[in-house]
């Protein structure tokens, strides 16, 4: 169902061709067949009258997928990027955050402690600095259990990179709690476009209790909980992208609002040549169908390689079944057909010809033996003749 007309505008102007009326229609279906499905789901051949209906529709997650014709990025990304939300998917009171910073981690346990909001310095169980994560956490089972501690990793972007070494596969082998880049340094200043450099000379000791560097604990606070309820954007090499959006016990109106922000925030900053790119749009929940809320008519980025109605695809094509083999060691024929160009009989006439070669004399071992027996018979002679002329 793809939309003809102009829906909405993106931030710079260009237009977002999908409907909102078509994406609040499928996220109140999607949310009624979730609640239906949970509340007749049986178990064990029977219905569950024990189960918490409420809760298991409050986990469940609602996915958008996004496919797009070409790939959206040529390889996977480790570091997820950001979406912010205007209705944030962490707003659990028991949500617990585990915030890595870079060297030294003193400066930021006391803004934690002491000028963070009380709501959220509770969520905030651990605040670490790189050179401890990599001391404390350099075992298997310590970063599983560093894993199992905490909701959501929250990570310096300075250090981020630094990341999949330190926590190794236990982190990065899935993307559920992969660490979130936050920005804490404070931008440098510019003079005429440009970044002003560090001044030169003698590096001084600093105190840890101090960080010149950082940035104003309202922005660390705002940018700490900005990346909580953000959505997240993990890239791979696929033409399939899954963004979590919400849960199927909101309102439909709240899902729509964040499926909106999602779709005109991806396509504009993650997806290569924008909107023309973008094949298909679905809101689904973790066991439902995918509804879709945007279809595009062009199936394909280039042209070139599309045959219009009526025209046969050409058999030479690679790939395709009955395609001739290429004309690999095989000799060119001439125009005029089988028969060659004068030219090229009077060019072979021309070639110098292999010379024939010697034949060999033929063996003869008795003719061979009489040689050297008339040999040795003279050589003893001159051994002979040089001895007596010694002794006289």
């Amino acid at each position: 169902m793809s939309q003809s007309k102009a829906i909405t505008k993106a931030a710079d102007g260009g237009i977002v061709p999908v409907d909102p009326e078509q994406t609040l229609k499928a996220c109140r279906a999607l949310v009624a067949h979730i609640k239906k499905a949970a509340a007749s789901r049986p178990a064990n051949g029977k219905q569950n009258l024990l189960a918490d209906e409420e809760s298991a529709v409050a986990e469940t997650p609602v996915w958008l997928t996004v496919t797009t014709k070409k790939h959206i990025h040529d390889s996977h990304r480790l570091q997820p990027g950001k979406i912010v939300l205007p209705n944030p998917l962490n707003t659990n009171e028991e949500t617990s955050i585990c915030l890595i910073t870079a060297d030294p981690q003193r400066w930021y346990k006391n803004a934690v402690a002491d000028e963070f909001p009380e709501e959220l310095r509770a969520k905030i169980g651990r605040v670490i600095d790189i050179s401890h994560l990599r001391a404390k956490f350099k075992a298997y089972e310590a970063q599983r259990k560093l894993f199992s501690e905490h909701d959501v990793f929250l990570a310096d972007d300075r250090i981020i990179n630094r990341l999949p070494k330190a926590l190794g596969k236990t982190f990065y082998k899935t993307t559920t709690k992969r660490p979130v880049p936050v920005v804490l340094m404070a931008q440098r200043e510019k003079v005429d476009g440009k970044r002003v450099a560090a001044p030169k000379g003698k590096k001084q000791k600093r105190d840890p209790a101090e960080n010149v560097n950082a940035r104003p604990i309202p922005e660390i606070v705002t940018e700490v909980q900005r990346a909580v309820g953000a959505a997240l954007v993990h890239l791979s090499p696929s033409n399939n992208t899954a963004i979590k959006v919400g849960y199927a016990s909101w309102e439909p109106e709240k899902l729509a609002q964040n499926i909106d922000t999602v779709v005109r925030e991806l396509v504009e900053r993650f997806v290569p040549q924008k909107w023309q790119n973008v094949r298909n749009i679905y809101v689904k929940g973790p066991e439902t169908a995918a509804l879709p809320i945007y279809q595009t008519d062009e199936l394909w980025l280039d042209d070139s390689k599309v045959v219009p109605d009526g025209q046969e695809v050409p058999s030479a094509l690679p790939g395709r079944k009955g395609a001739e083999k290429p004309n690999i060691g095989k000799k060119r024929k001439s125009l005029d057909g089988d028969a060659q160009p004068a030219a090229e009989e009077q060019a072979k006439e021309e070639r110098p010809k292999k010379k024939a070669k010697k034949a060999l004399p033929e063996s003869n071992d008795d003719k061979l033996d009489k040689e050297i027996a008339e040999r040795k018979a003279k050589l003893k002679k001159q051994k002979a003749a040089a001895k007596k002329a010694v002794d006289v």
